[in-house]
């Protein structure tokens, strides 16, 4: 009999031995999938997530609440904030970007399973005439900020490993919708085995492994182990503008939200949106501790949800849309960060239904939760931020998100949202056009990135425009 590869003896050592169970039986390529497989897991991560998080029924406990506060945050100049530091933020962040020490990043690791769409969620179309790809929006959005800026701004997409490929594919099919290639990295998101309720690691297949990506927050090691970090330390960039592939309407380079972090001489900073109701599931800027952190609403209990200020607001008002601004080297500071360091992302339990090989070799697809997955959160490294800062947006301005095949968030609130905008920028600048009750215009329009990525870049175009076009049929800007 061949001596067993190494990694089967440290996987023994470590009470993982059955993912290798089947090893015998596997053919060479299957083999060496299995190995590649295991090679990715720290086993003494494993272990002490195992032992904290699954076999410590104490683990599961609810947060205390009892020192929680609201997170303050920087009002609008419209909601009375200050229209003085408002446009110095702008400044700032000019400065930042005609010195390109800014990059976009862009998490983008997911399917359109829940859109009924087969393939990477950044290929999903979702504009109302010229049906552009979110990734498409994304792009224009990029290059015509670095053309009003005079320096090329690099895009950092993190991929997985289920939709690398297409992803990349999808680029290249694409010309990389007229940017230069040697600007947009791509890397792949971390992986974390799911475990049983006693800590064991989960097989999908004899020769595979039940792995699932490690969360939006496992993005902050993907980056450093990919060498984007150091690639950006040689390259002067030093702030990054992370957002998610699902929300086209994002003001992905934002002059004044990059202002307002480096003002604040921040670590990591975030937009918020006042929450539309008590129940809108968005998590909650709030003080605990003395530090900024995010609760999800799932944890937040519903009575403090409700609770509102003596002006009659929601006392917990400030709703987090997964926007943030963050330092380079506070990434790397979270990515390299011991496991017994104070300053490292904890892991998240989730219970799942895991289709897996039961203990006689058969594949089973359970009707219940039967194991655990492991799940890292950006939002939580705010608390180990130094000065982190929170800017209001309008929602309307930054965040409508596809999410749903119909309903709320759905390509069809997407698109609608998109074009209301584009009716409120017209109207702004003193355009007739009509529009409905909901201010949706009666004709489609639709404005490229190209043409104008904020209200300030569209004003200055269309200022330029002559002759205006007419608002009696559909149309597009570009």
């Amino acid at each position: 009999m061949a001596a067993l590869h190494p990694l089967i003896h440290v996987y023994r050592d470590a009470g993982q031995g059955h993912v290798f169970e089947y090893f015998d039986t596997l053919t060479e390529a299957e083999q060496r999938q299995l190995l590649l497989e295991a090679s990715e897991i720290d086993l003494e991560e494993l272990k002490v997530l195992s032992e904290t998080l699954v076999l410590q029924k104490k683990a599961l406990d609810t947060n205390s609440f009892e020192q929680l506060k609201p997170a303050p945050f920087e009002s609008l100049p419209q909601k009375g904030g200050s229209a003085k530091l408002w446009a110095l933020a702008r400044e700032v962040g000019e400065d930042a970007l005609k010195a390109g020490r800014v990059a976009a990043f862009t998490v983008a690791g997911g399917q359109g399973t829940r859109l009924g769409f087969d393939g990477p969620k950044g290929t999903f179309e979702v504009t109302a005439i010229k049906k552009k790809s979110l990734f498409q929006v994304f792009a224009e959005k990029i290059k015509a900020a670095a053309k009003d800026y005079g320096k090329v701004i690099h895009w950092f997409i993190m991929t997985s490993q289920q939709n690398d490929k297409q992803t990349i594919s999808f680029f290249q099919e694409h010309d990389y919708f007229g940017l230069d290639f040697e600007r947009v990295h791509f890397f792949k998101q971390g992986r974390m085995p799911a475990v049983n309720f006693e800590g064991k690691i989960l097989l999908e297949s004899k020769s595979s492994i039940a792995l699932s990506p490690d969360g939006h927050g496992g993005s902050l090691r993907a980056l450093e182990r990919s060498g984007a970090l150091n690639f950006m330390q040689k390259n002067g960039i030093d702030t990054l503008s992370y957002f998610q592939v699902d929300n086209p309407l994002v003001r992905c380079i934002d002059p004044v939200f990059i202002g307002w972090h480096l003002l604040r001489k921040s670590e990591m900073s975030s937009k918020m949106v006042p929450k539309a109701y008590a129940e809108e599931k968005v998590g909650h800027f709030c003080i605990q501790n003395d530090k900024l952190c995010v609760v999800e609403y799932s944890d937040l209990p519903m009575e403090f949800q409700k609770q509102r200020s003596e002006a009659g607001e929601l006392k917990y008002i400030a709703g987090s849309i997964a926007i943030h601004i963050l330092d380079r080297e506070f990434i790397r500071k979270m990515a390299k960060a011991d496991k017994g360091a104070l300053a490292v992302l904890p892991f998240h339990r989730a219970d799942k239904k895991i289709t897996c090989l039961d203990c006689s070799g058969n594949i089973v697809t359970p009707t219940k939760p039967n194991g655990v997955k492991f799940e890292l959160f950006v939002f939580d490294a705010l608390p180990f931020a130094a000065n982190p800062v929170v800017i209001e947006t309008e929602r309307s301005e930054d965040f409508s998100p596809v999410k749903n095949a119909e309903g709320l968030d759905s390509p069809k609130t997407c698109k609608e949202d998109q074009m209301r905008q584009a009716a409120r920028w017209l109207k702004e600048l003193g355009e007739t056009l009509q529009v409905d009750s909901a201010g949706l215009p009666l004709v489609n329009i639709e404005i490229s990135p190209l043409f104008g990525y904020d209200f300030f870049s569209f004003k200055k175009r269309w200022s330029k425009l002559k002759p205006k076009p007419s608002f009696s049929k559909d149309l597009y800007l570009t």
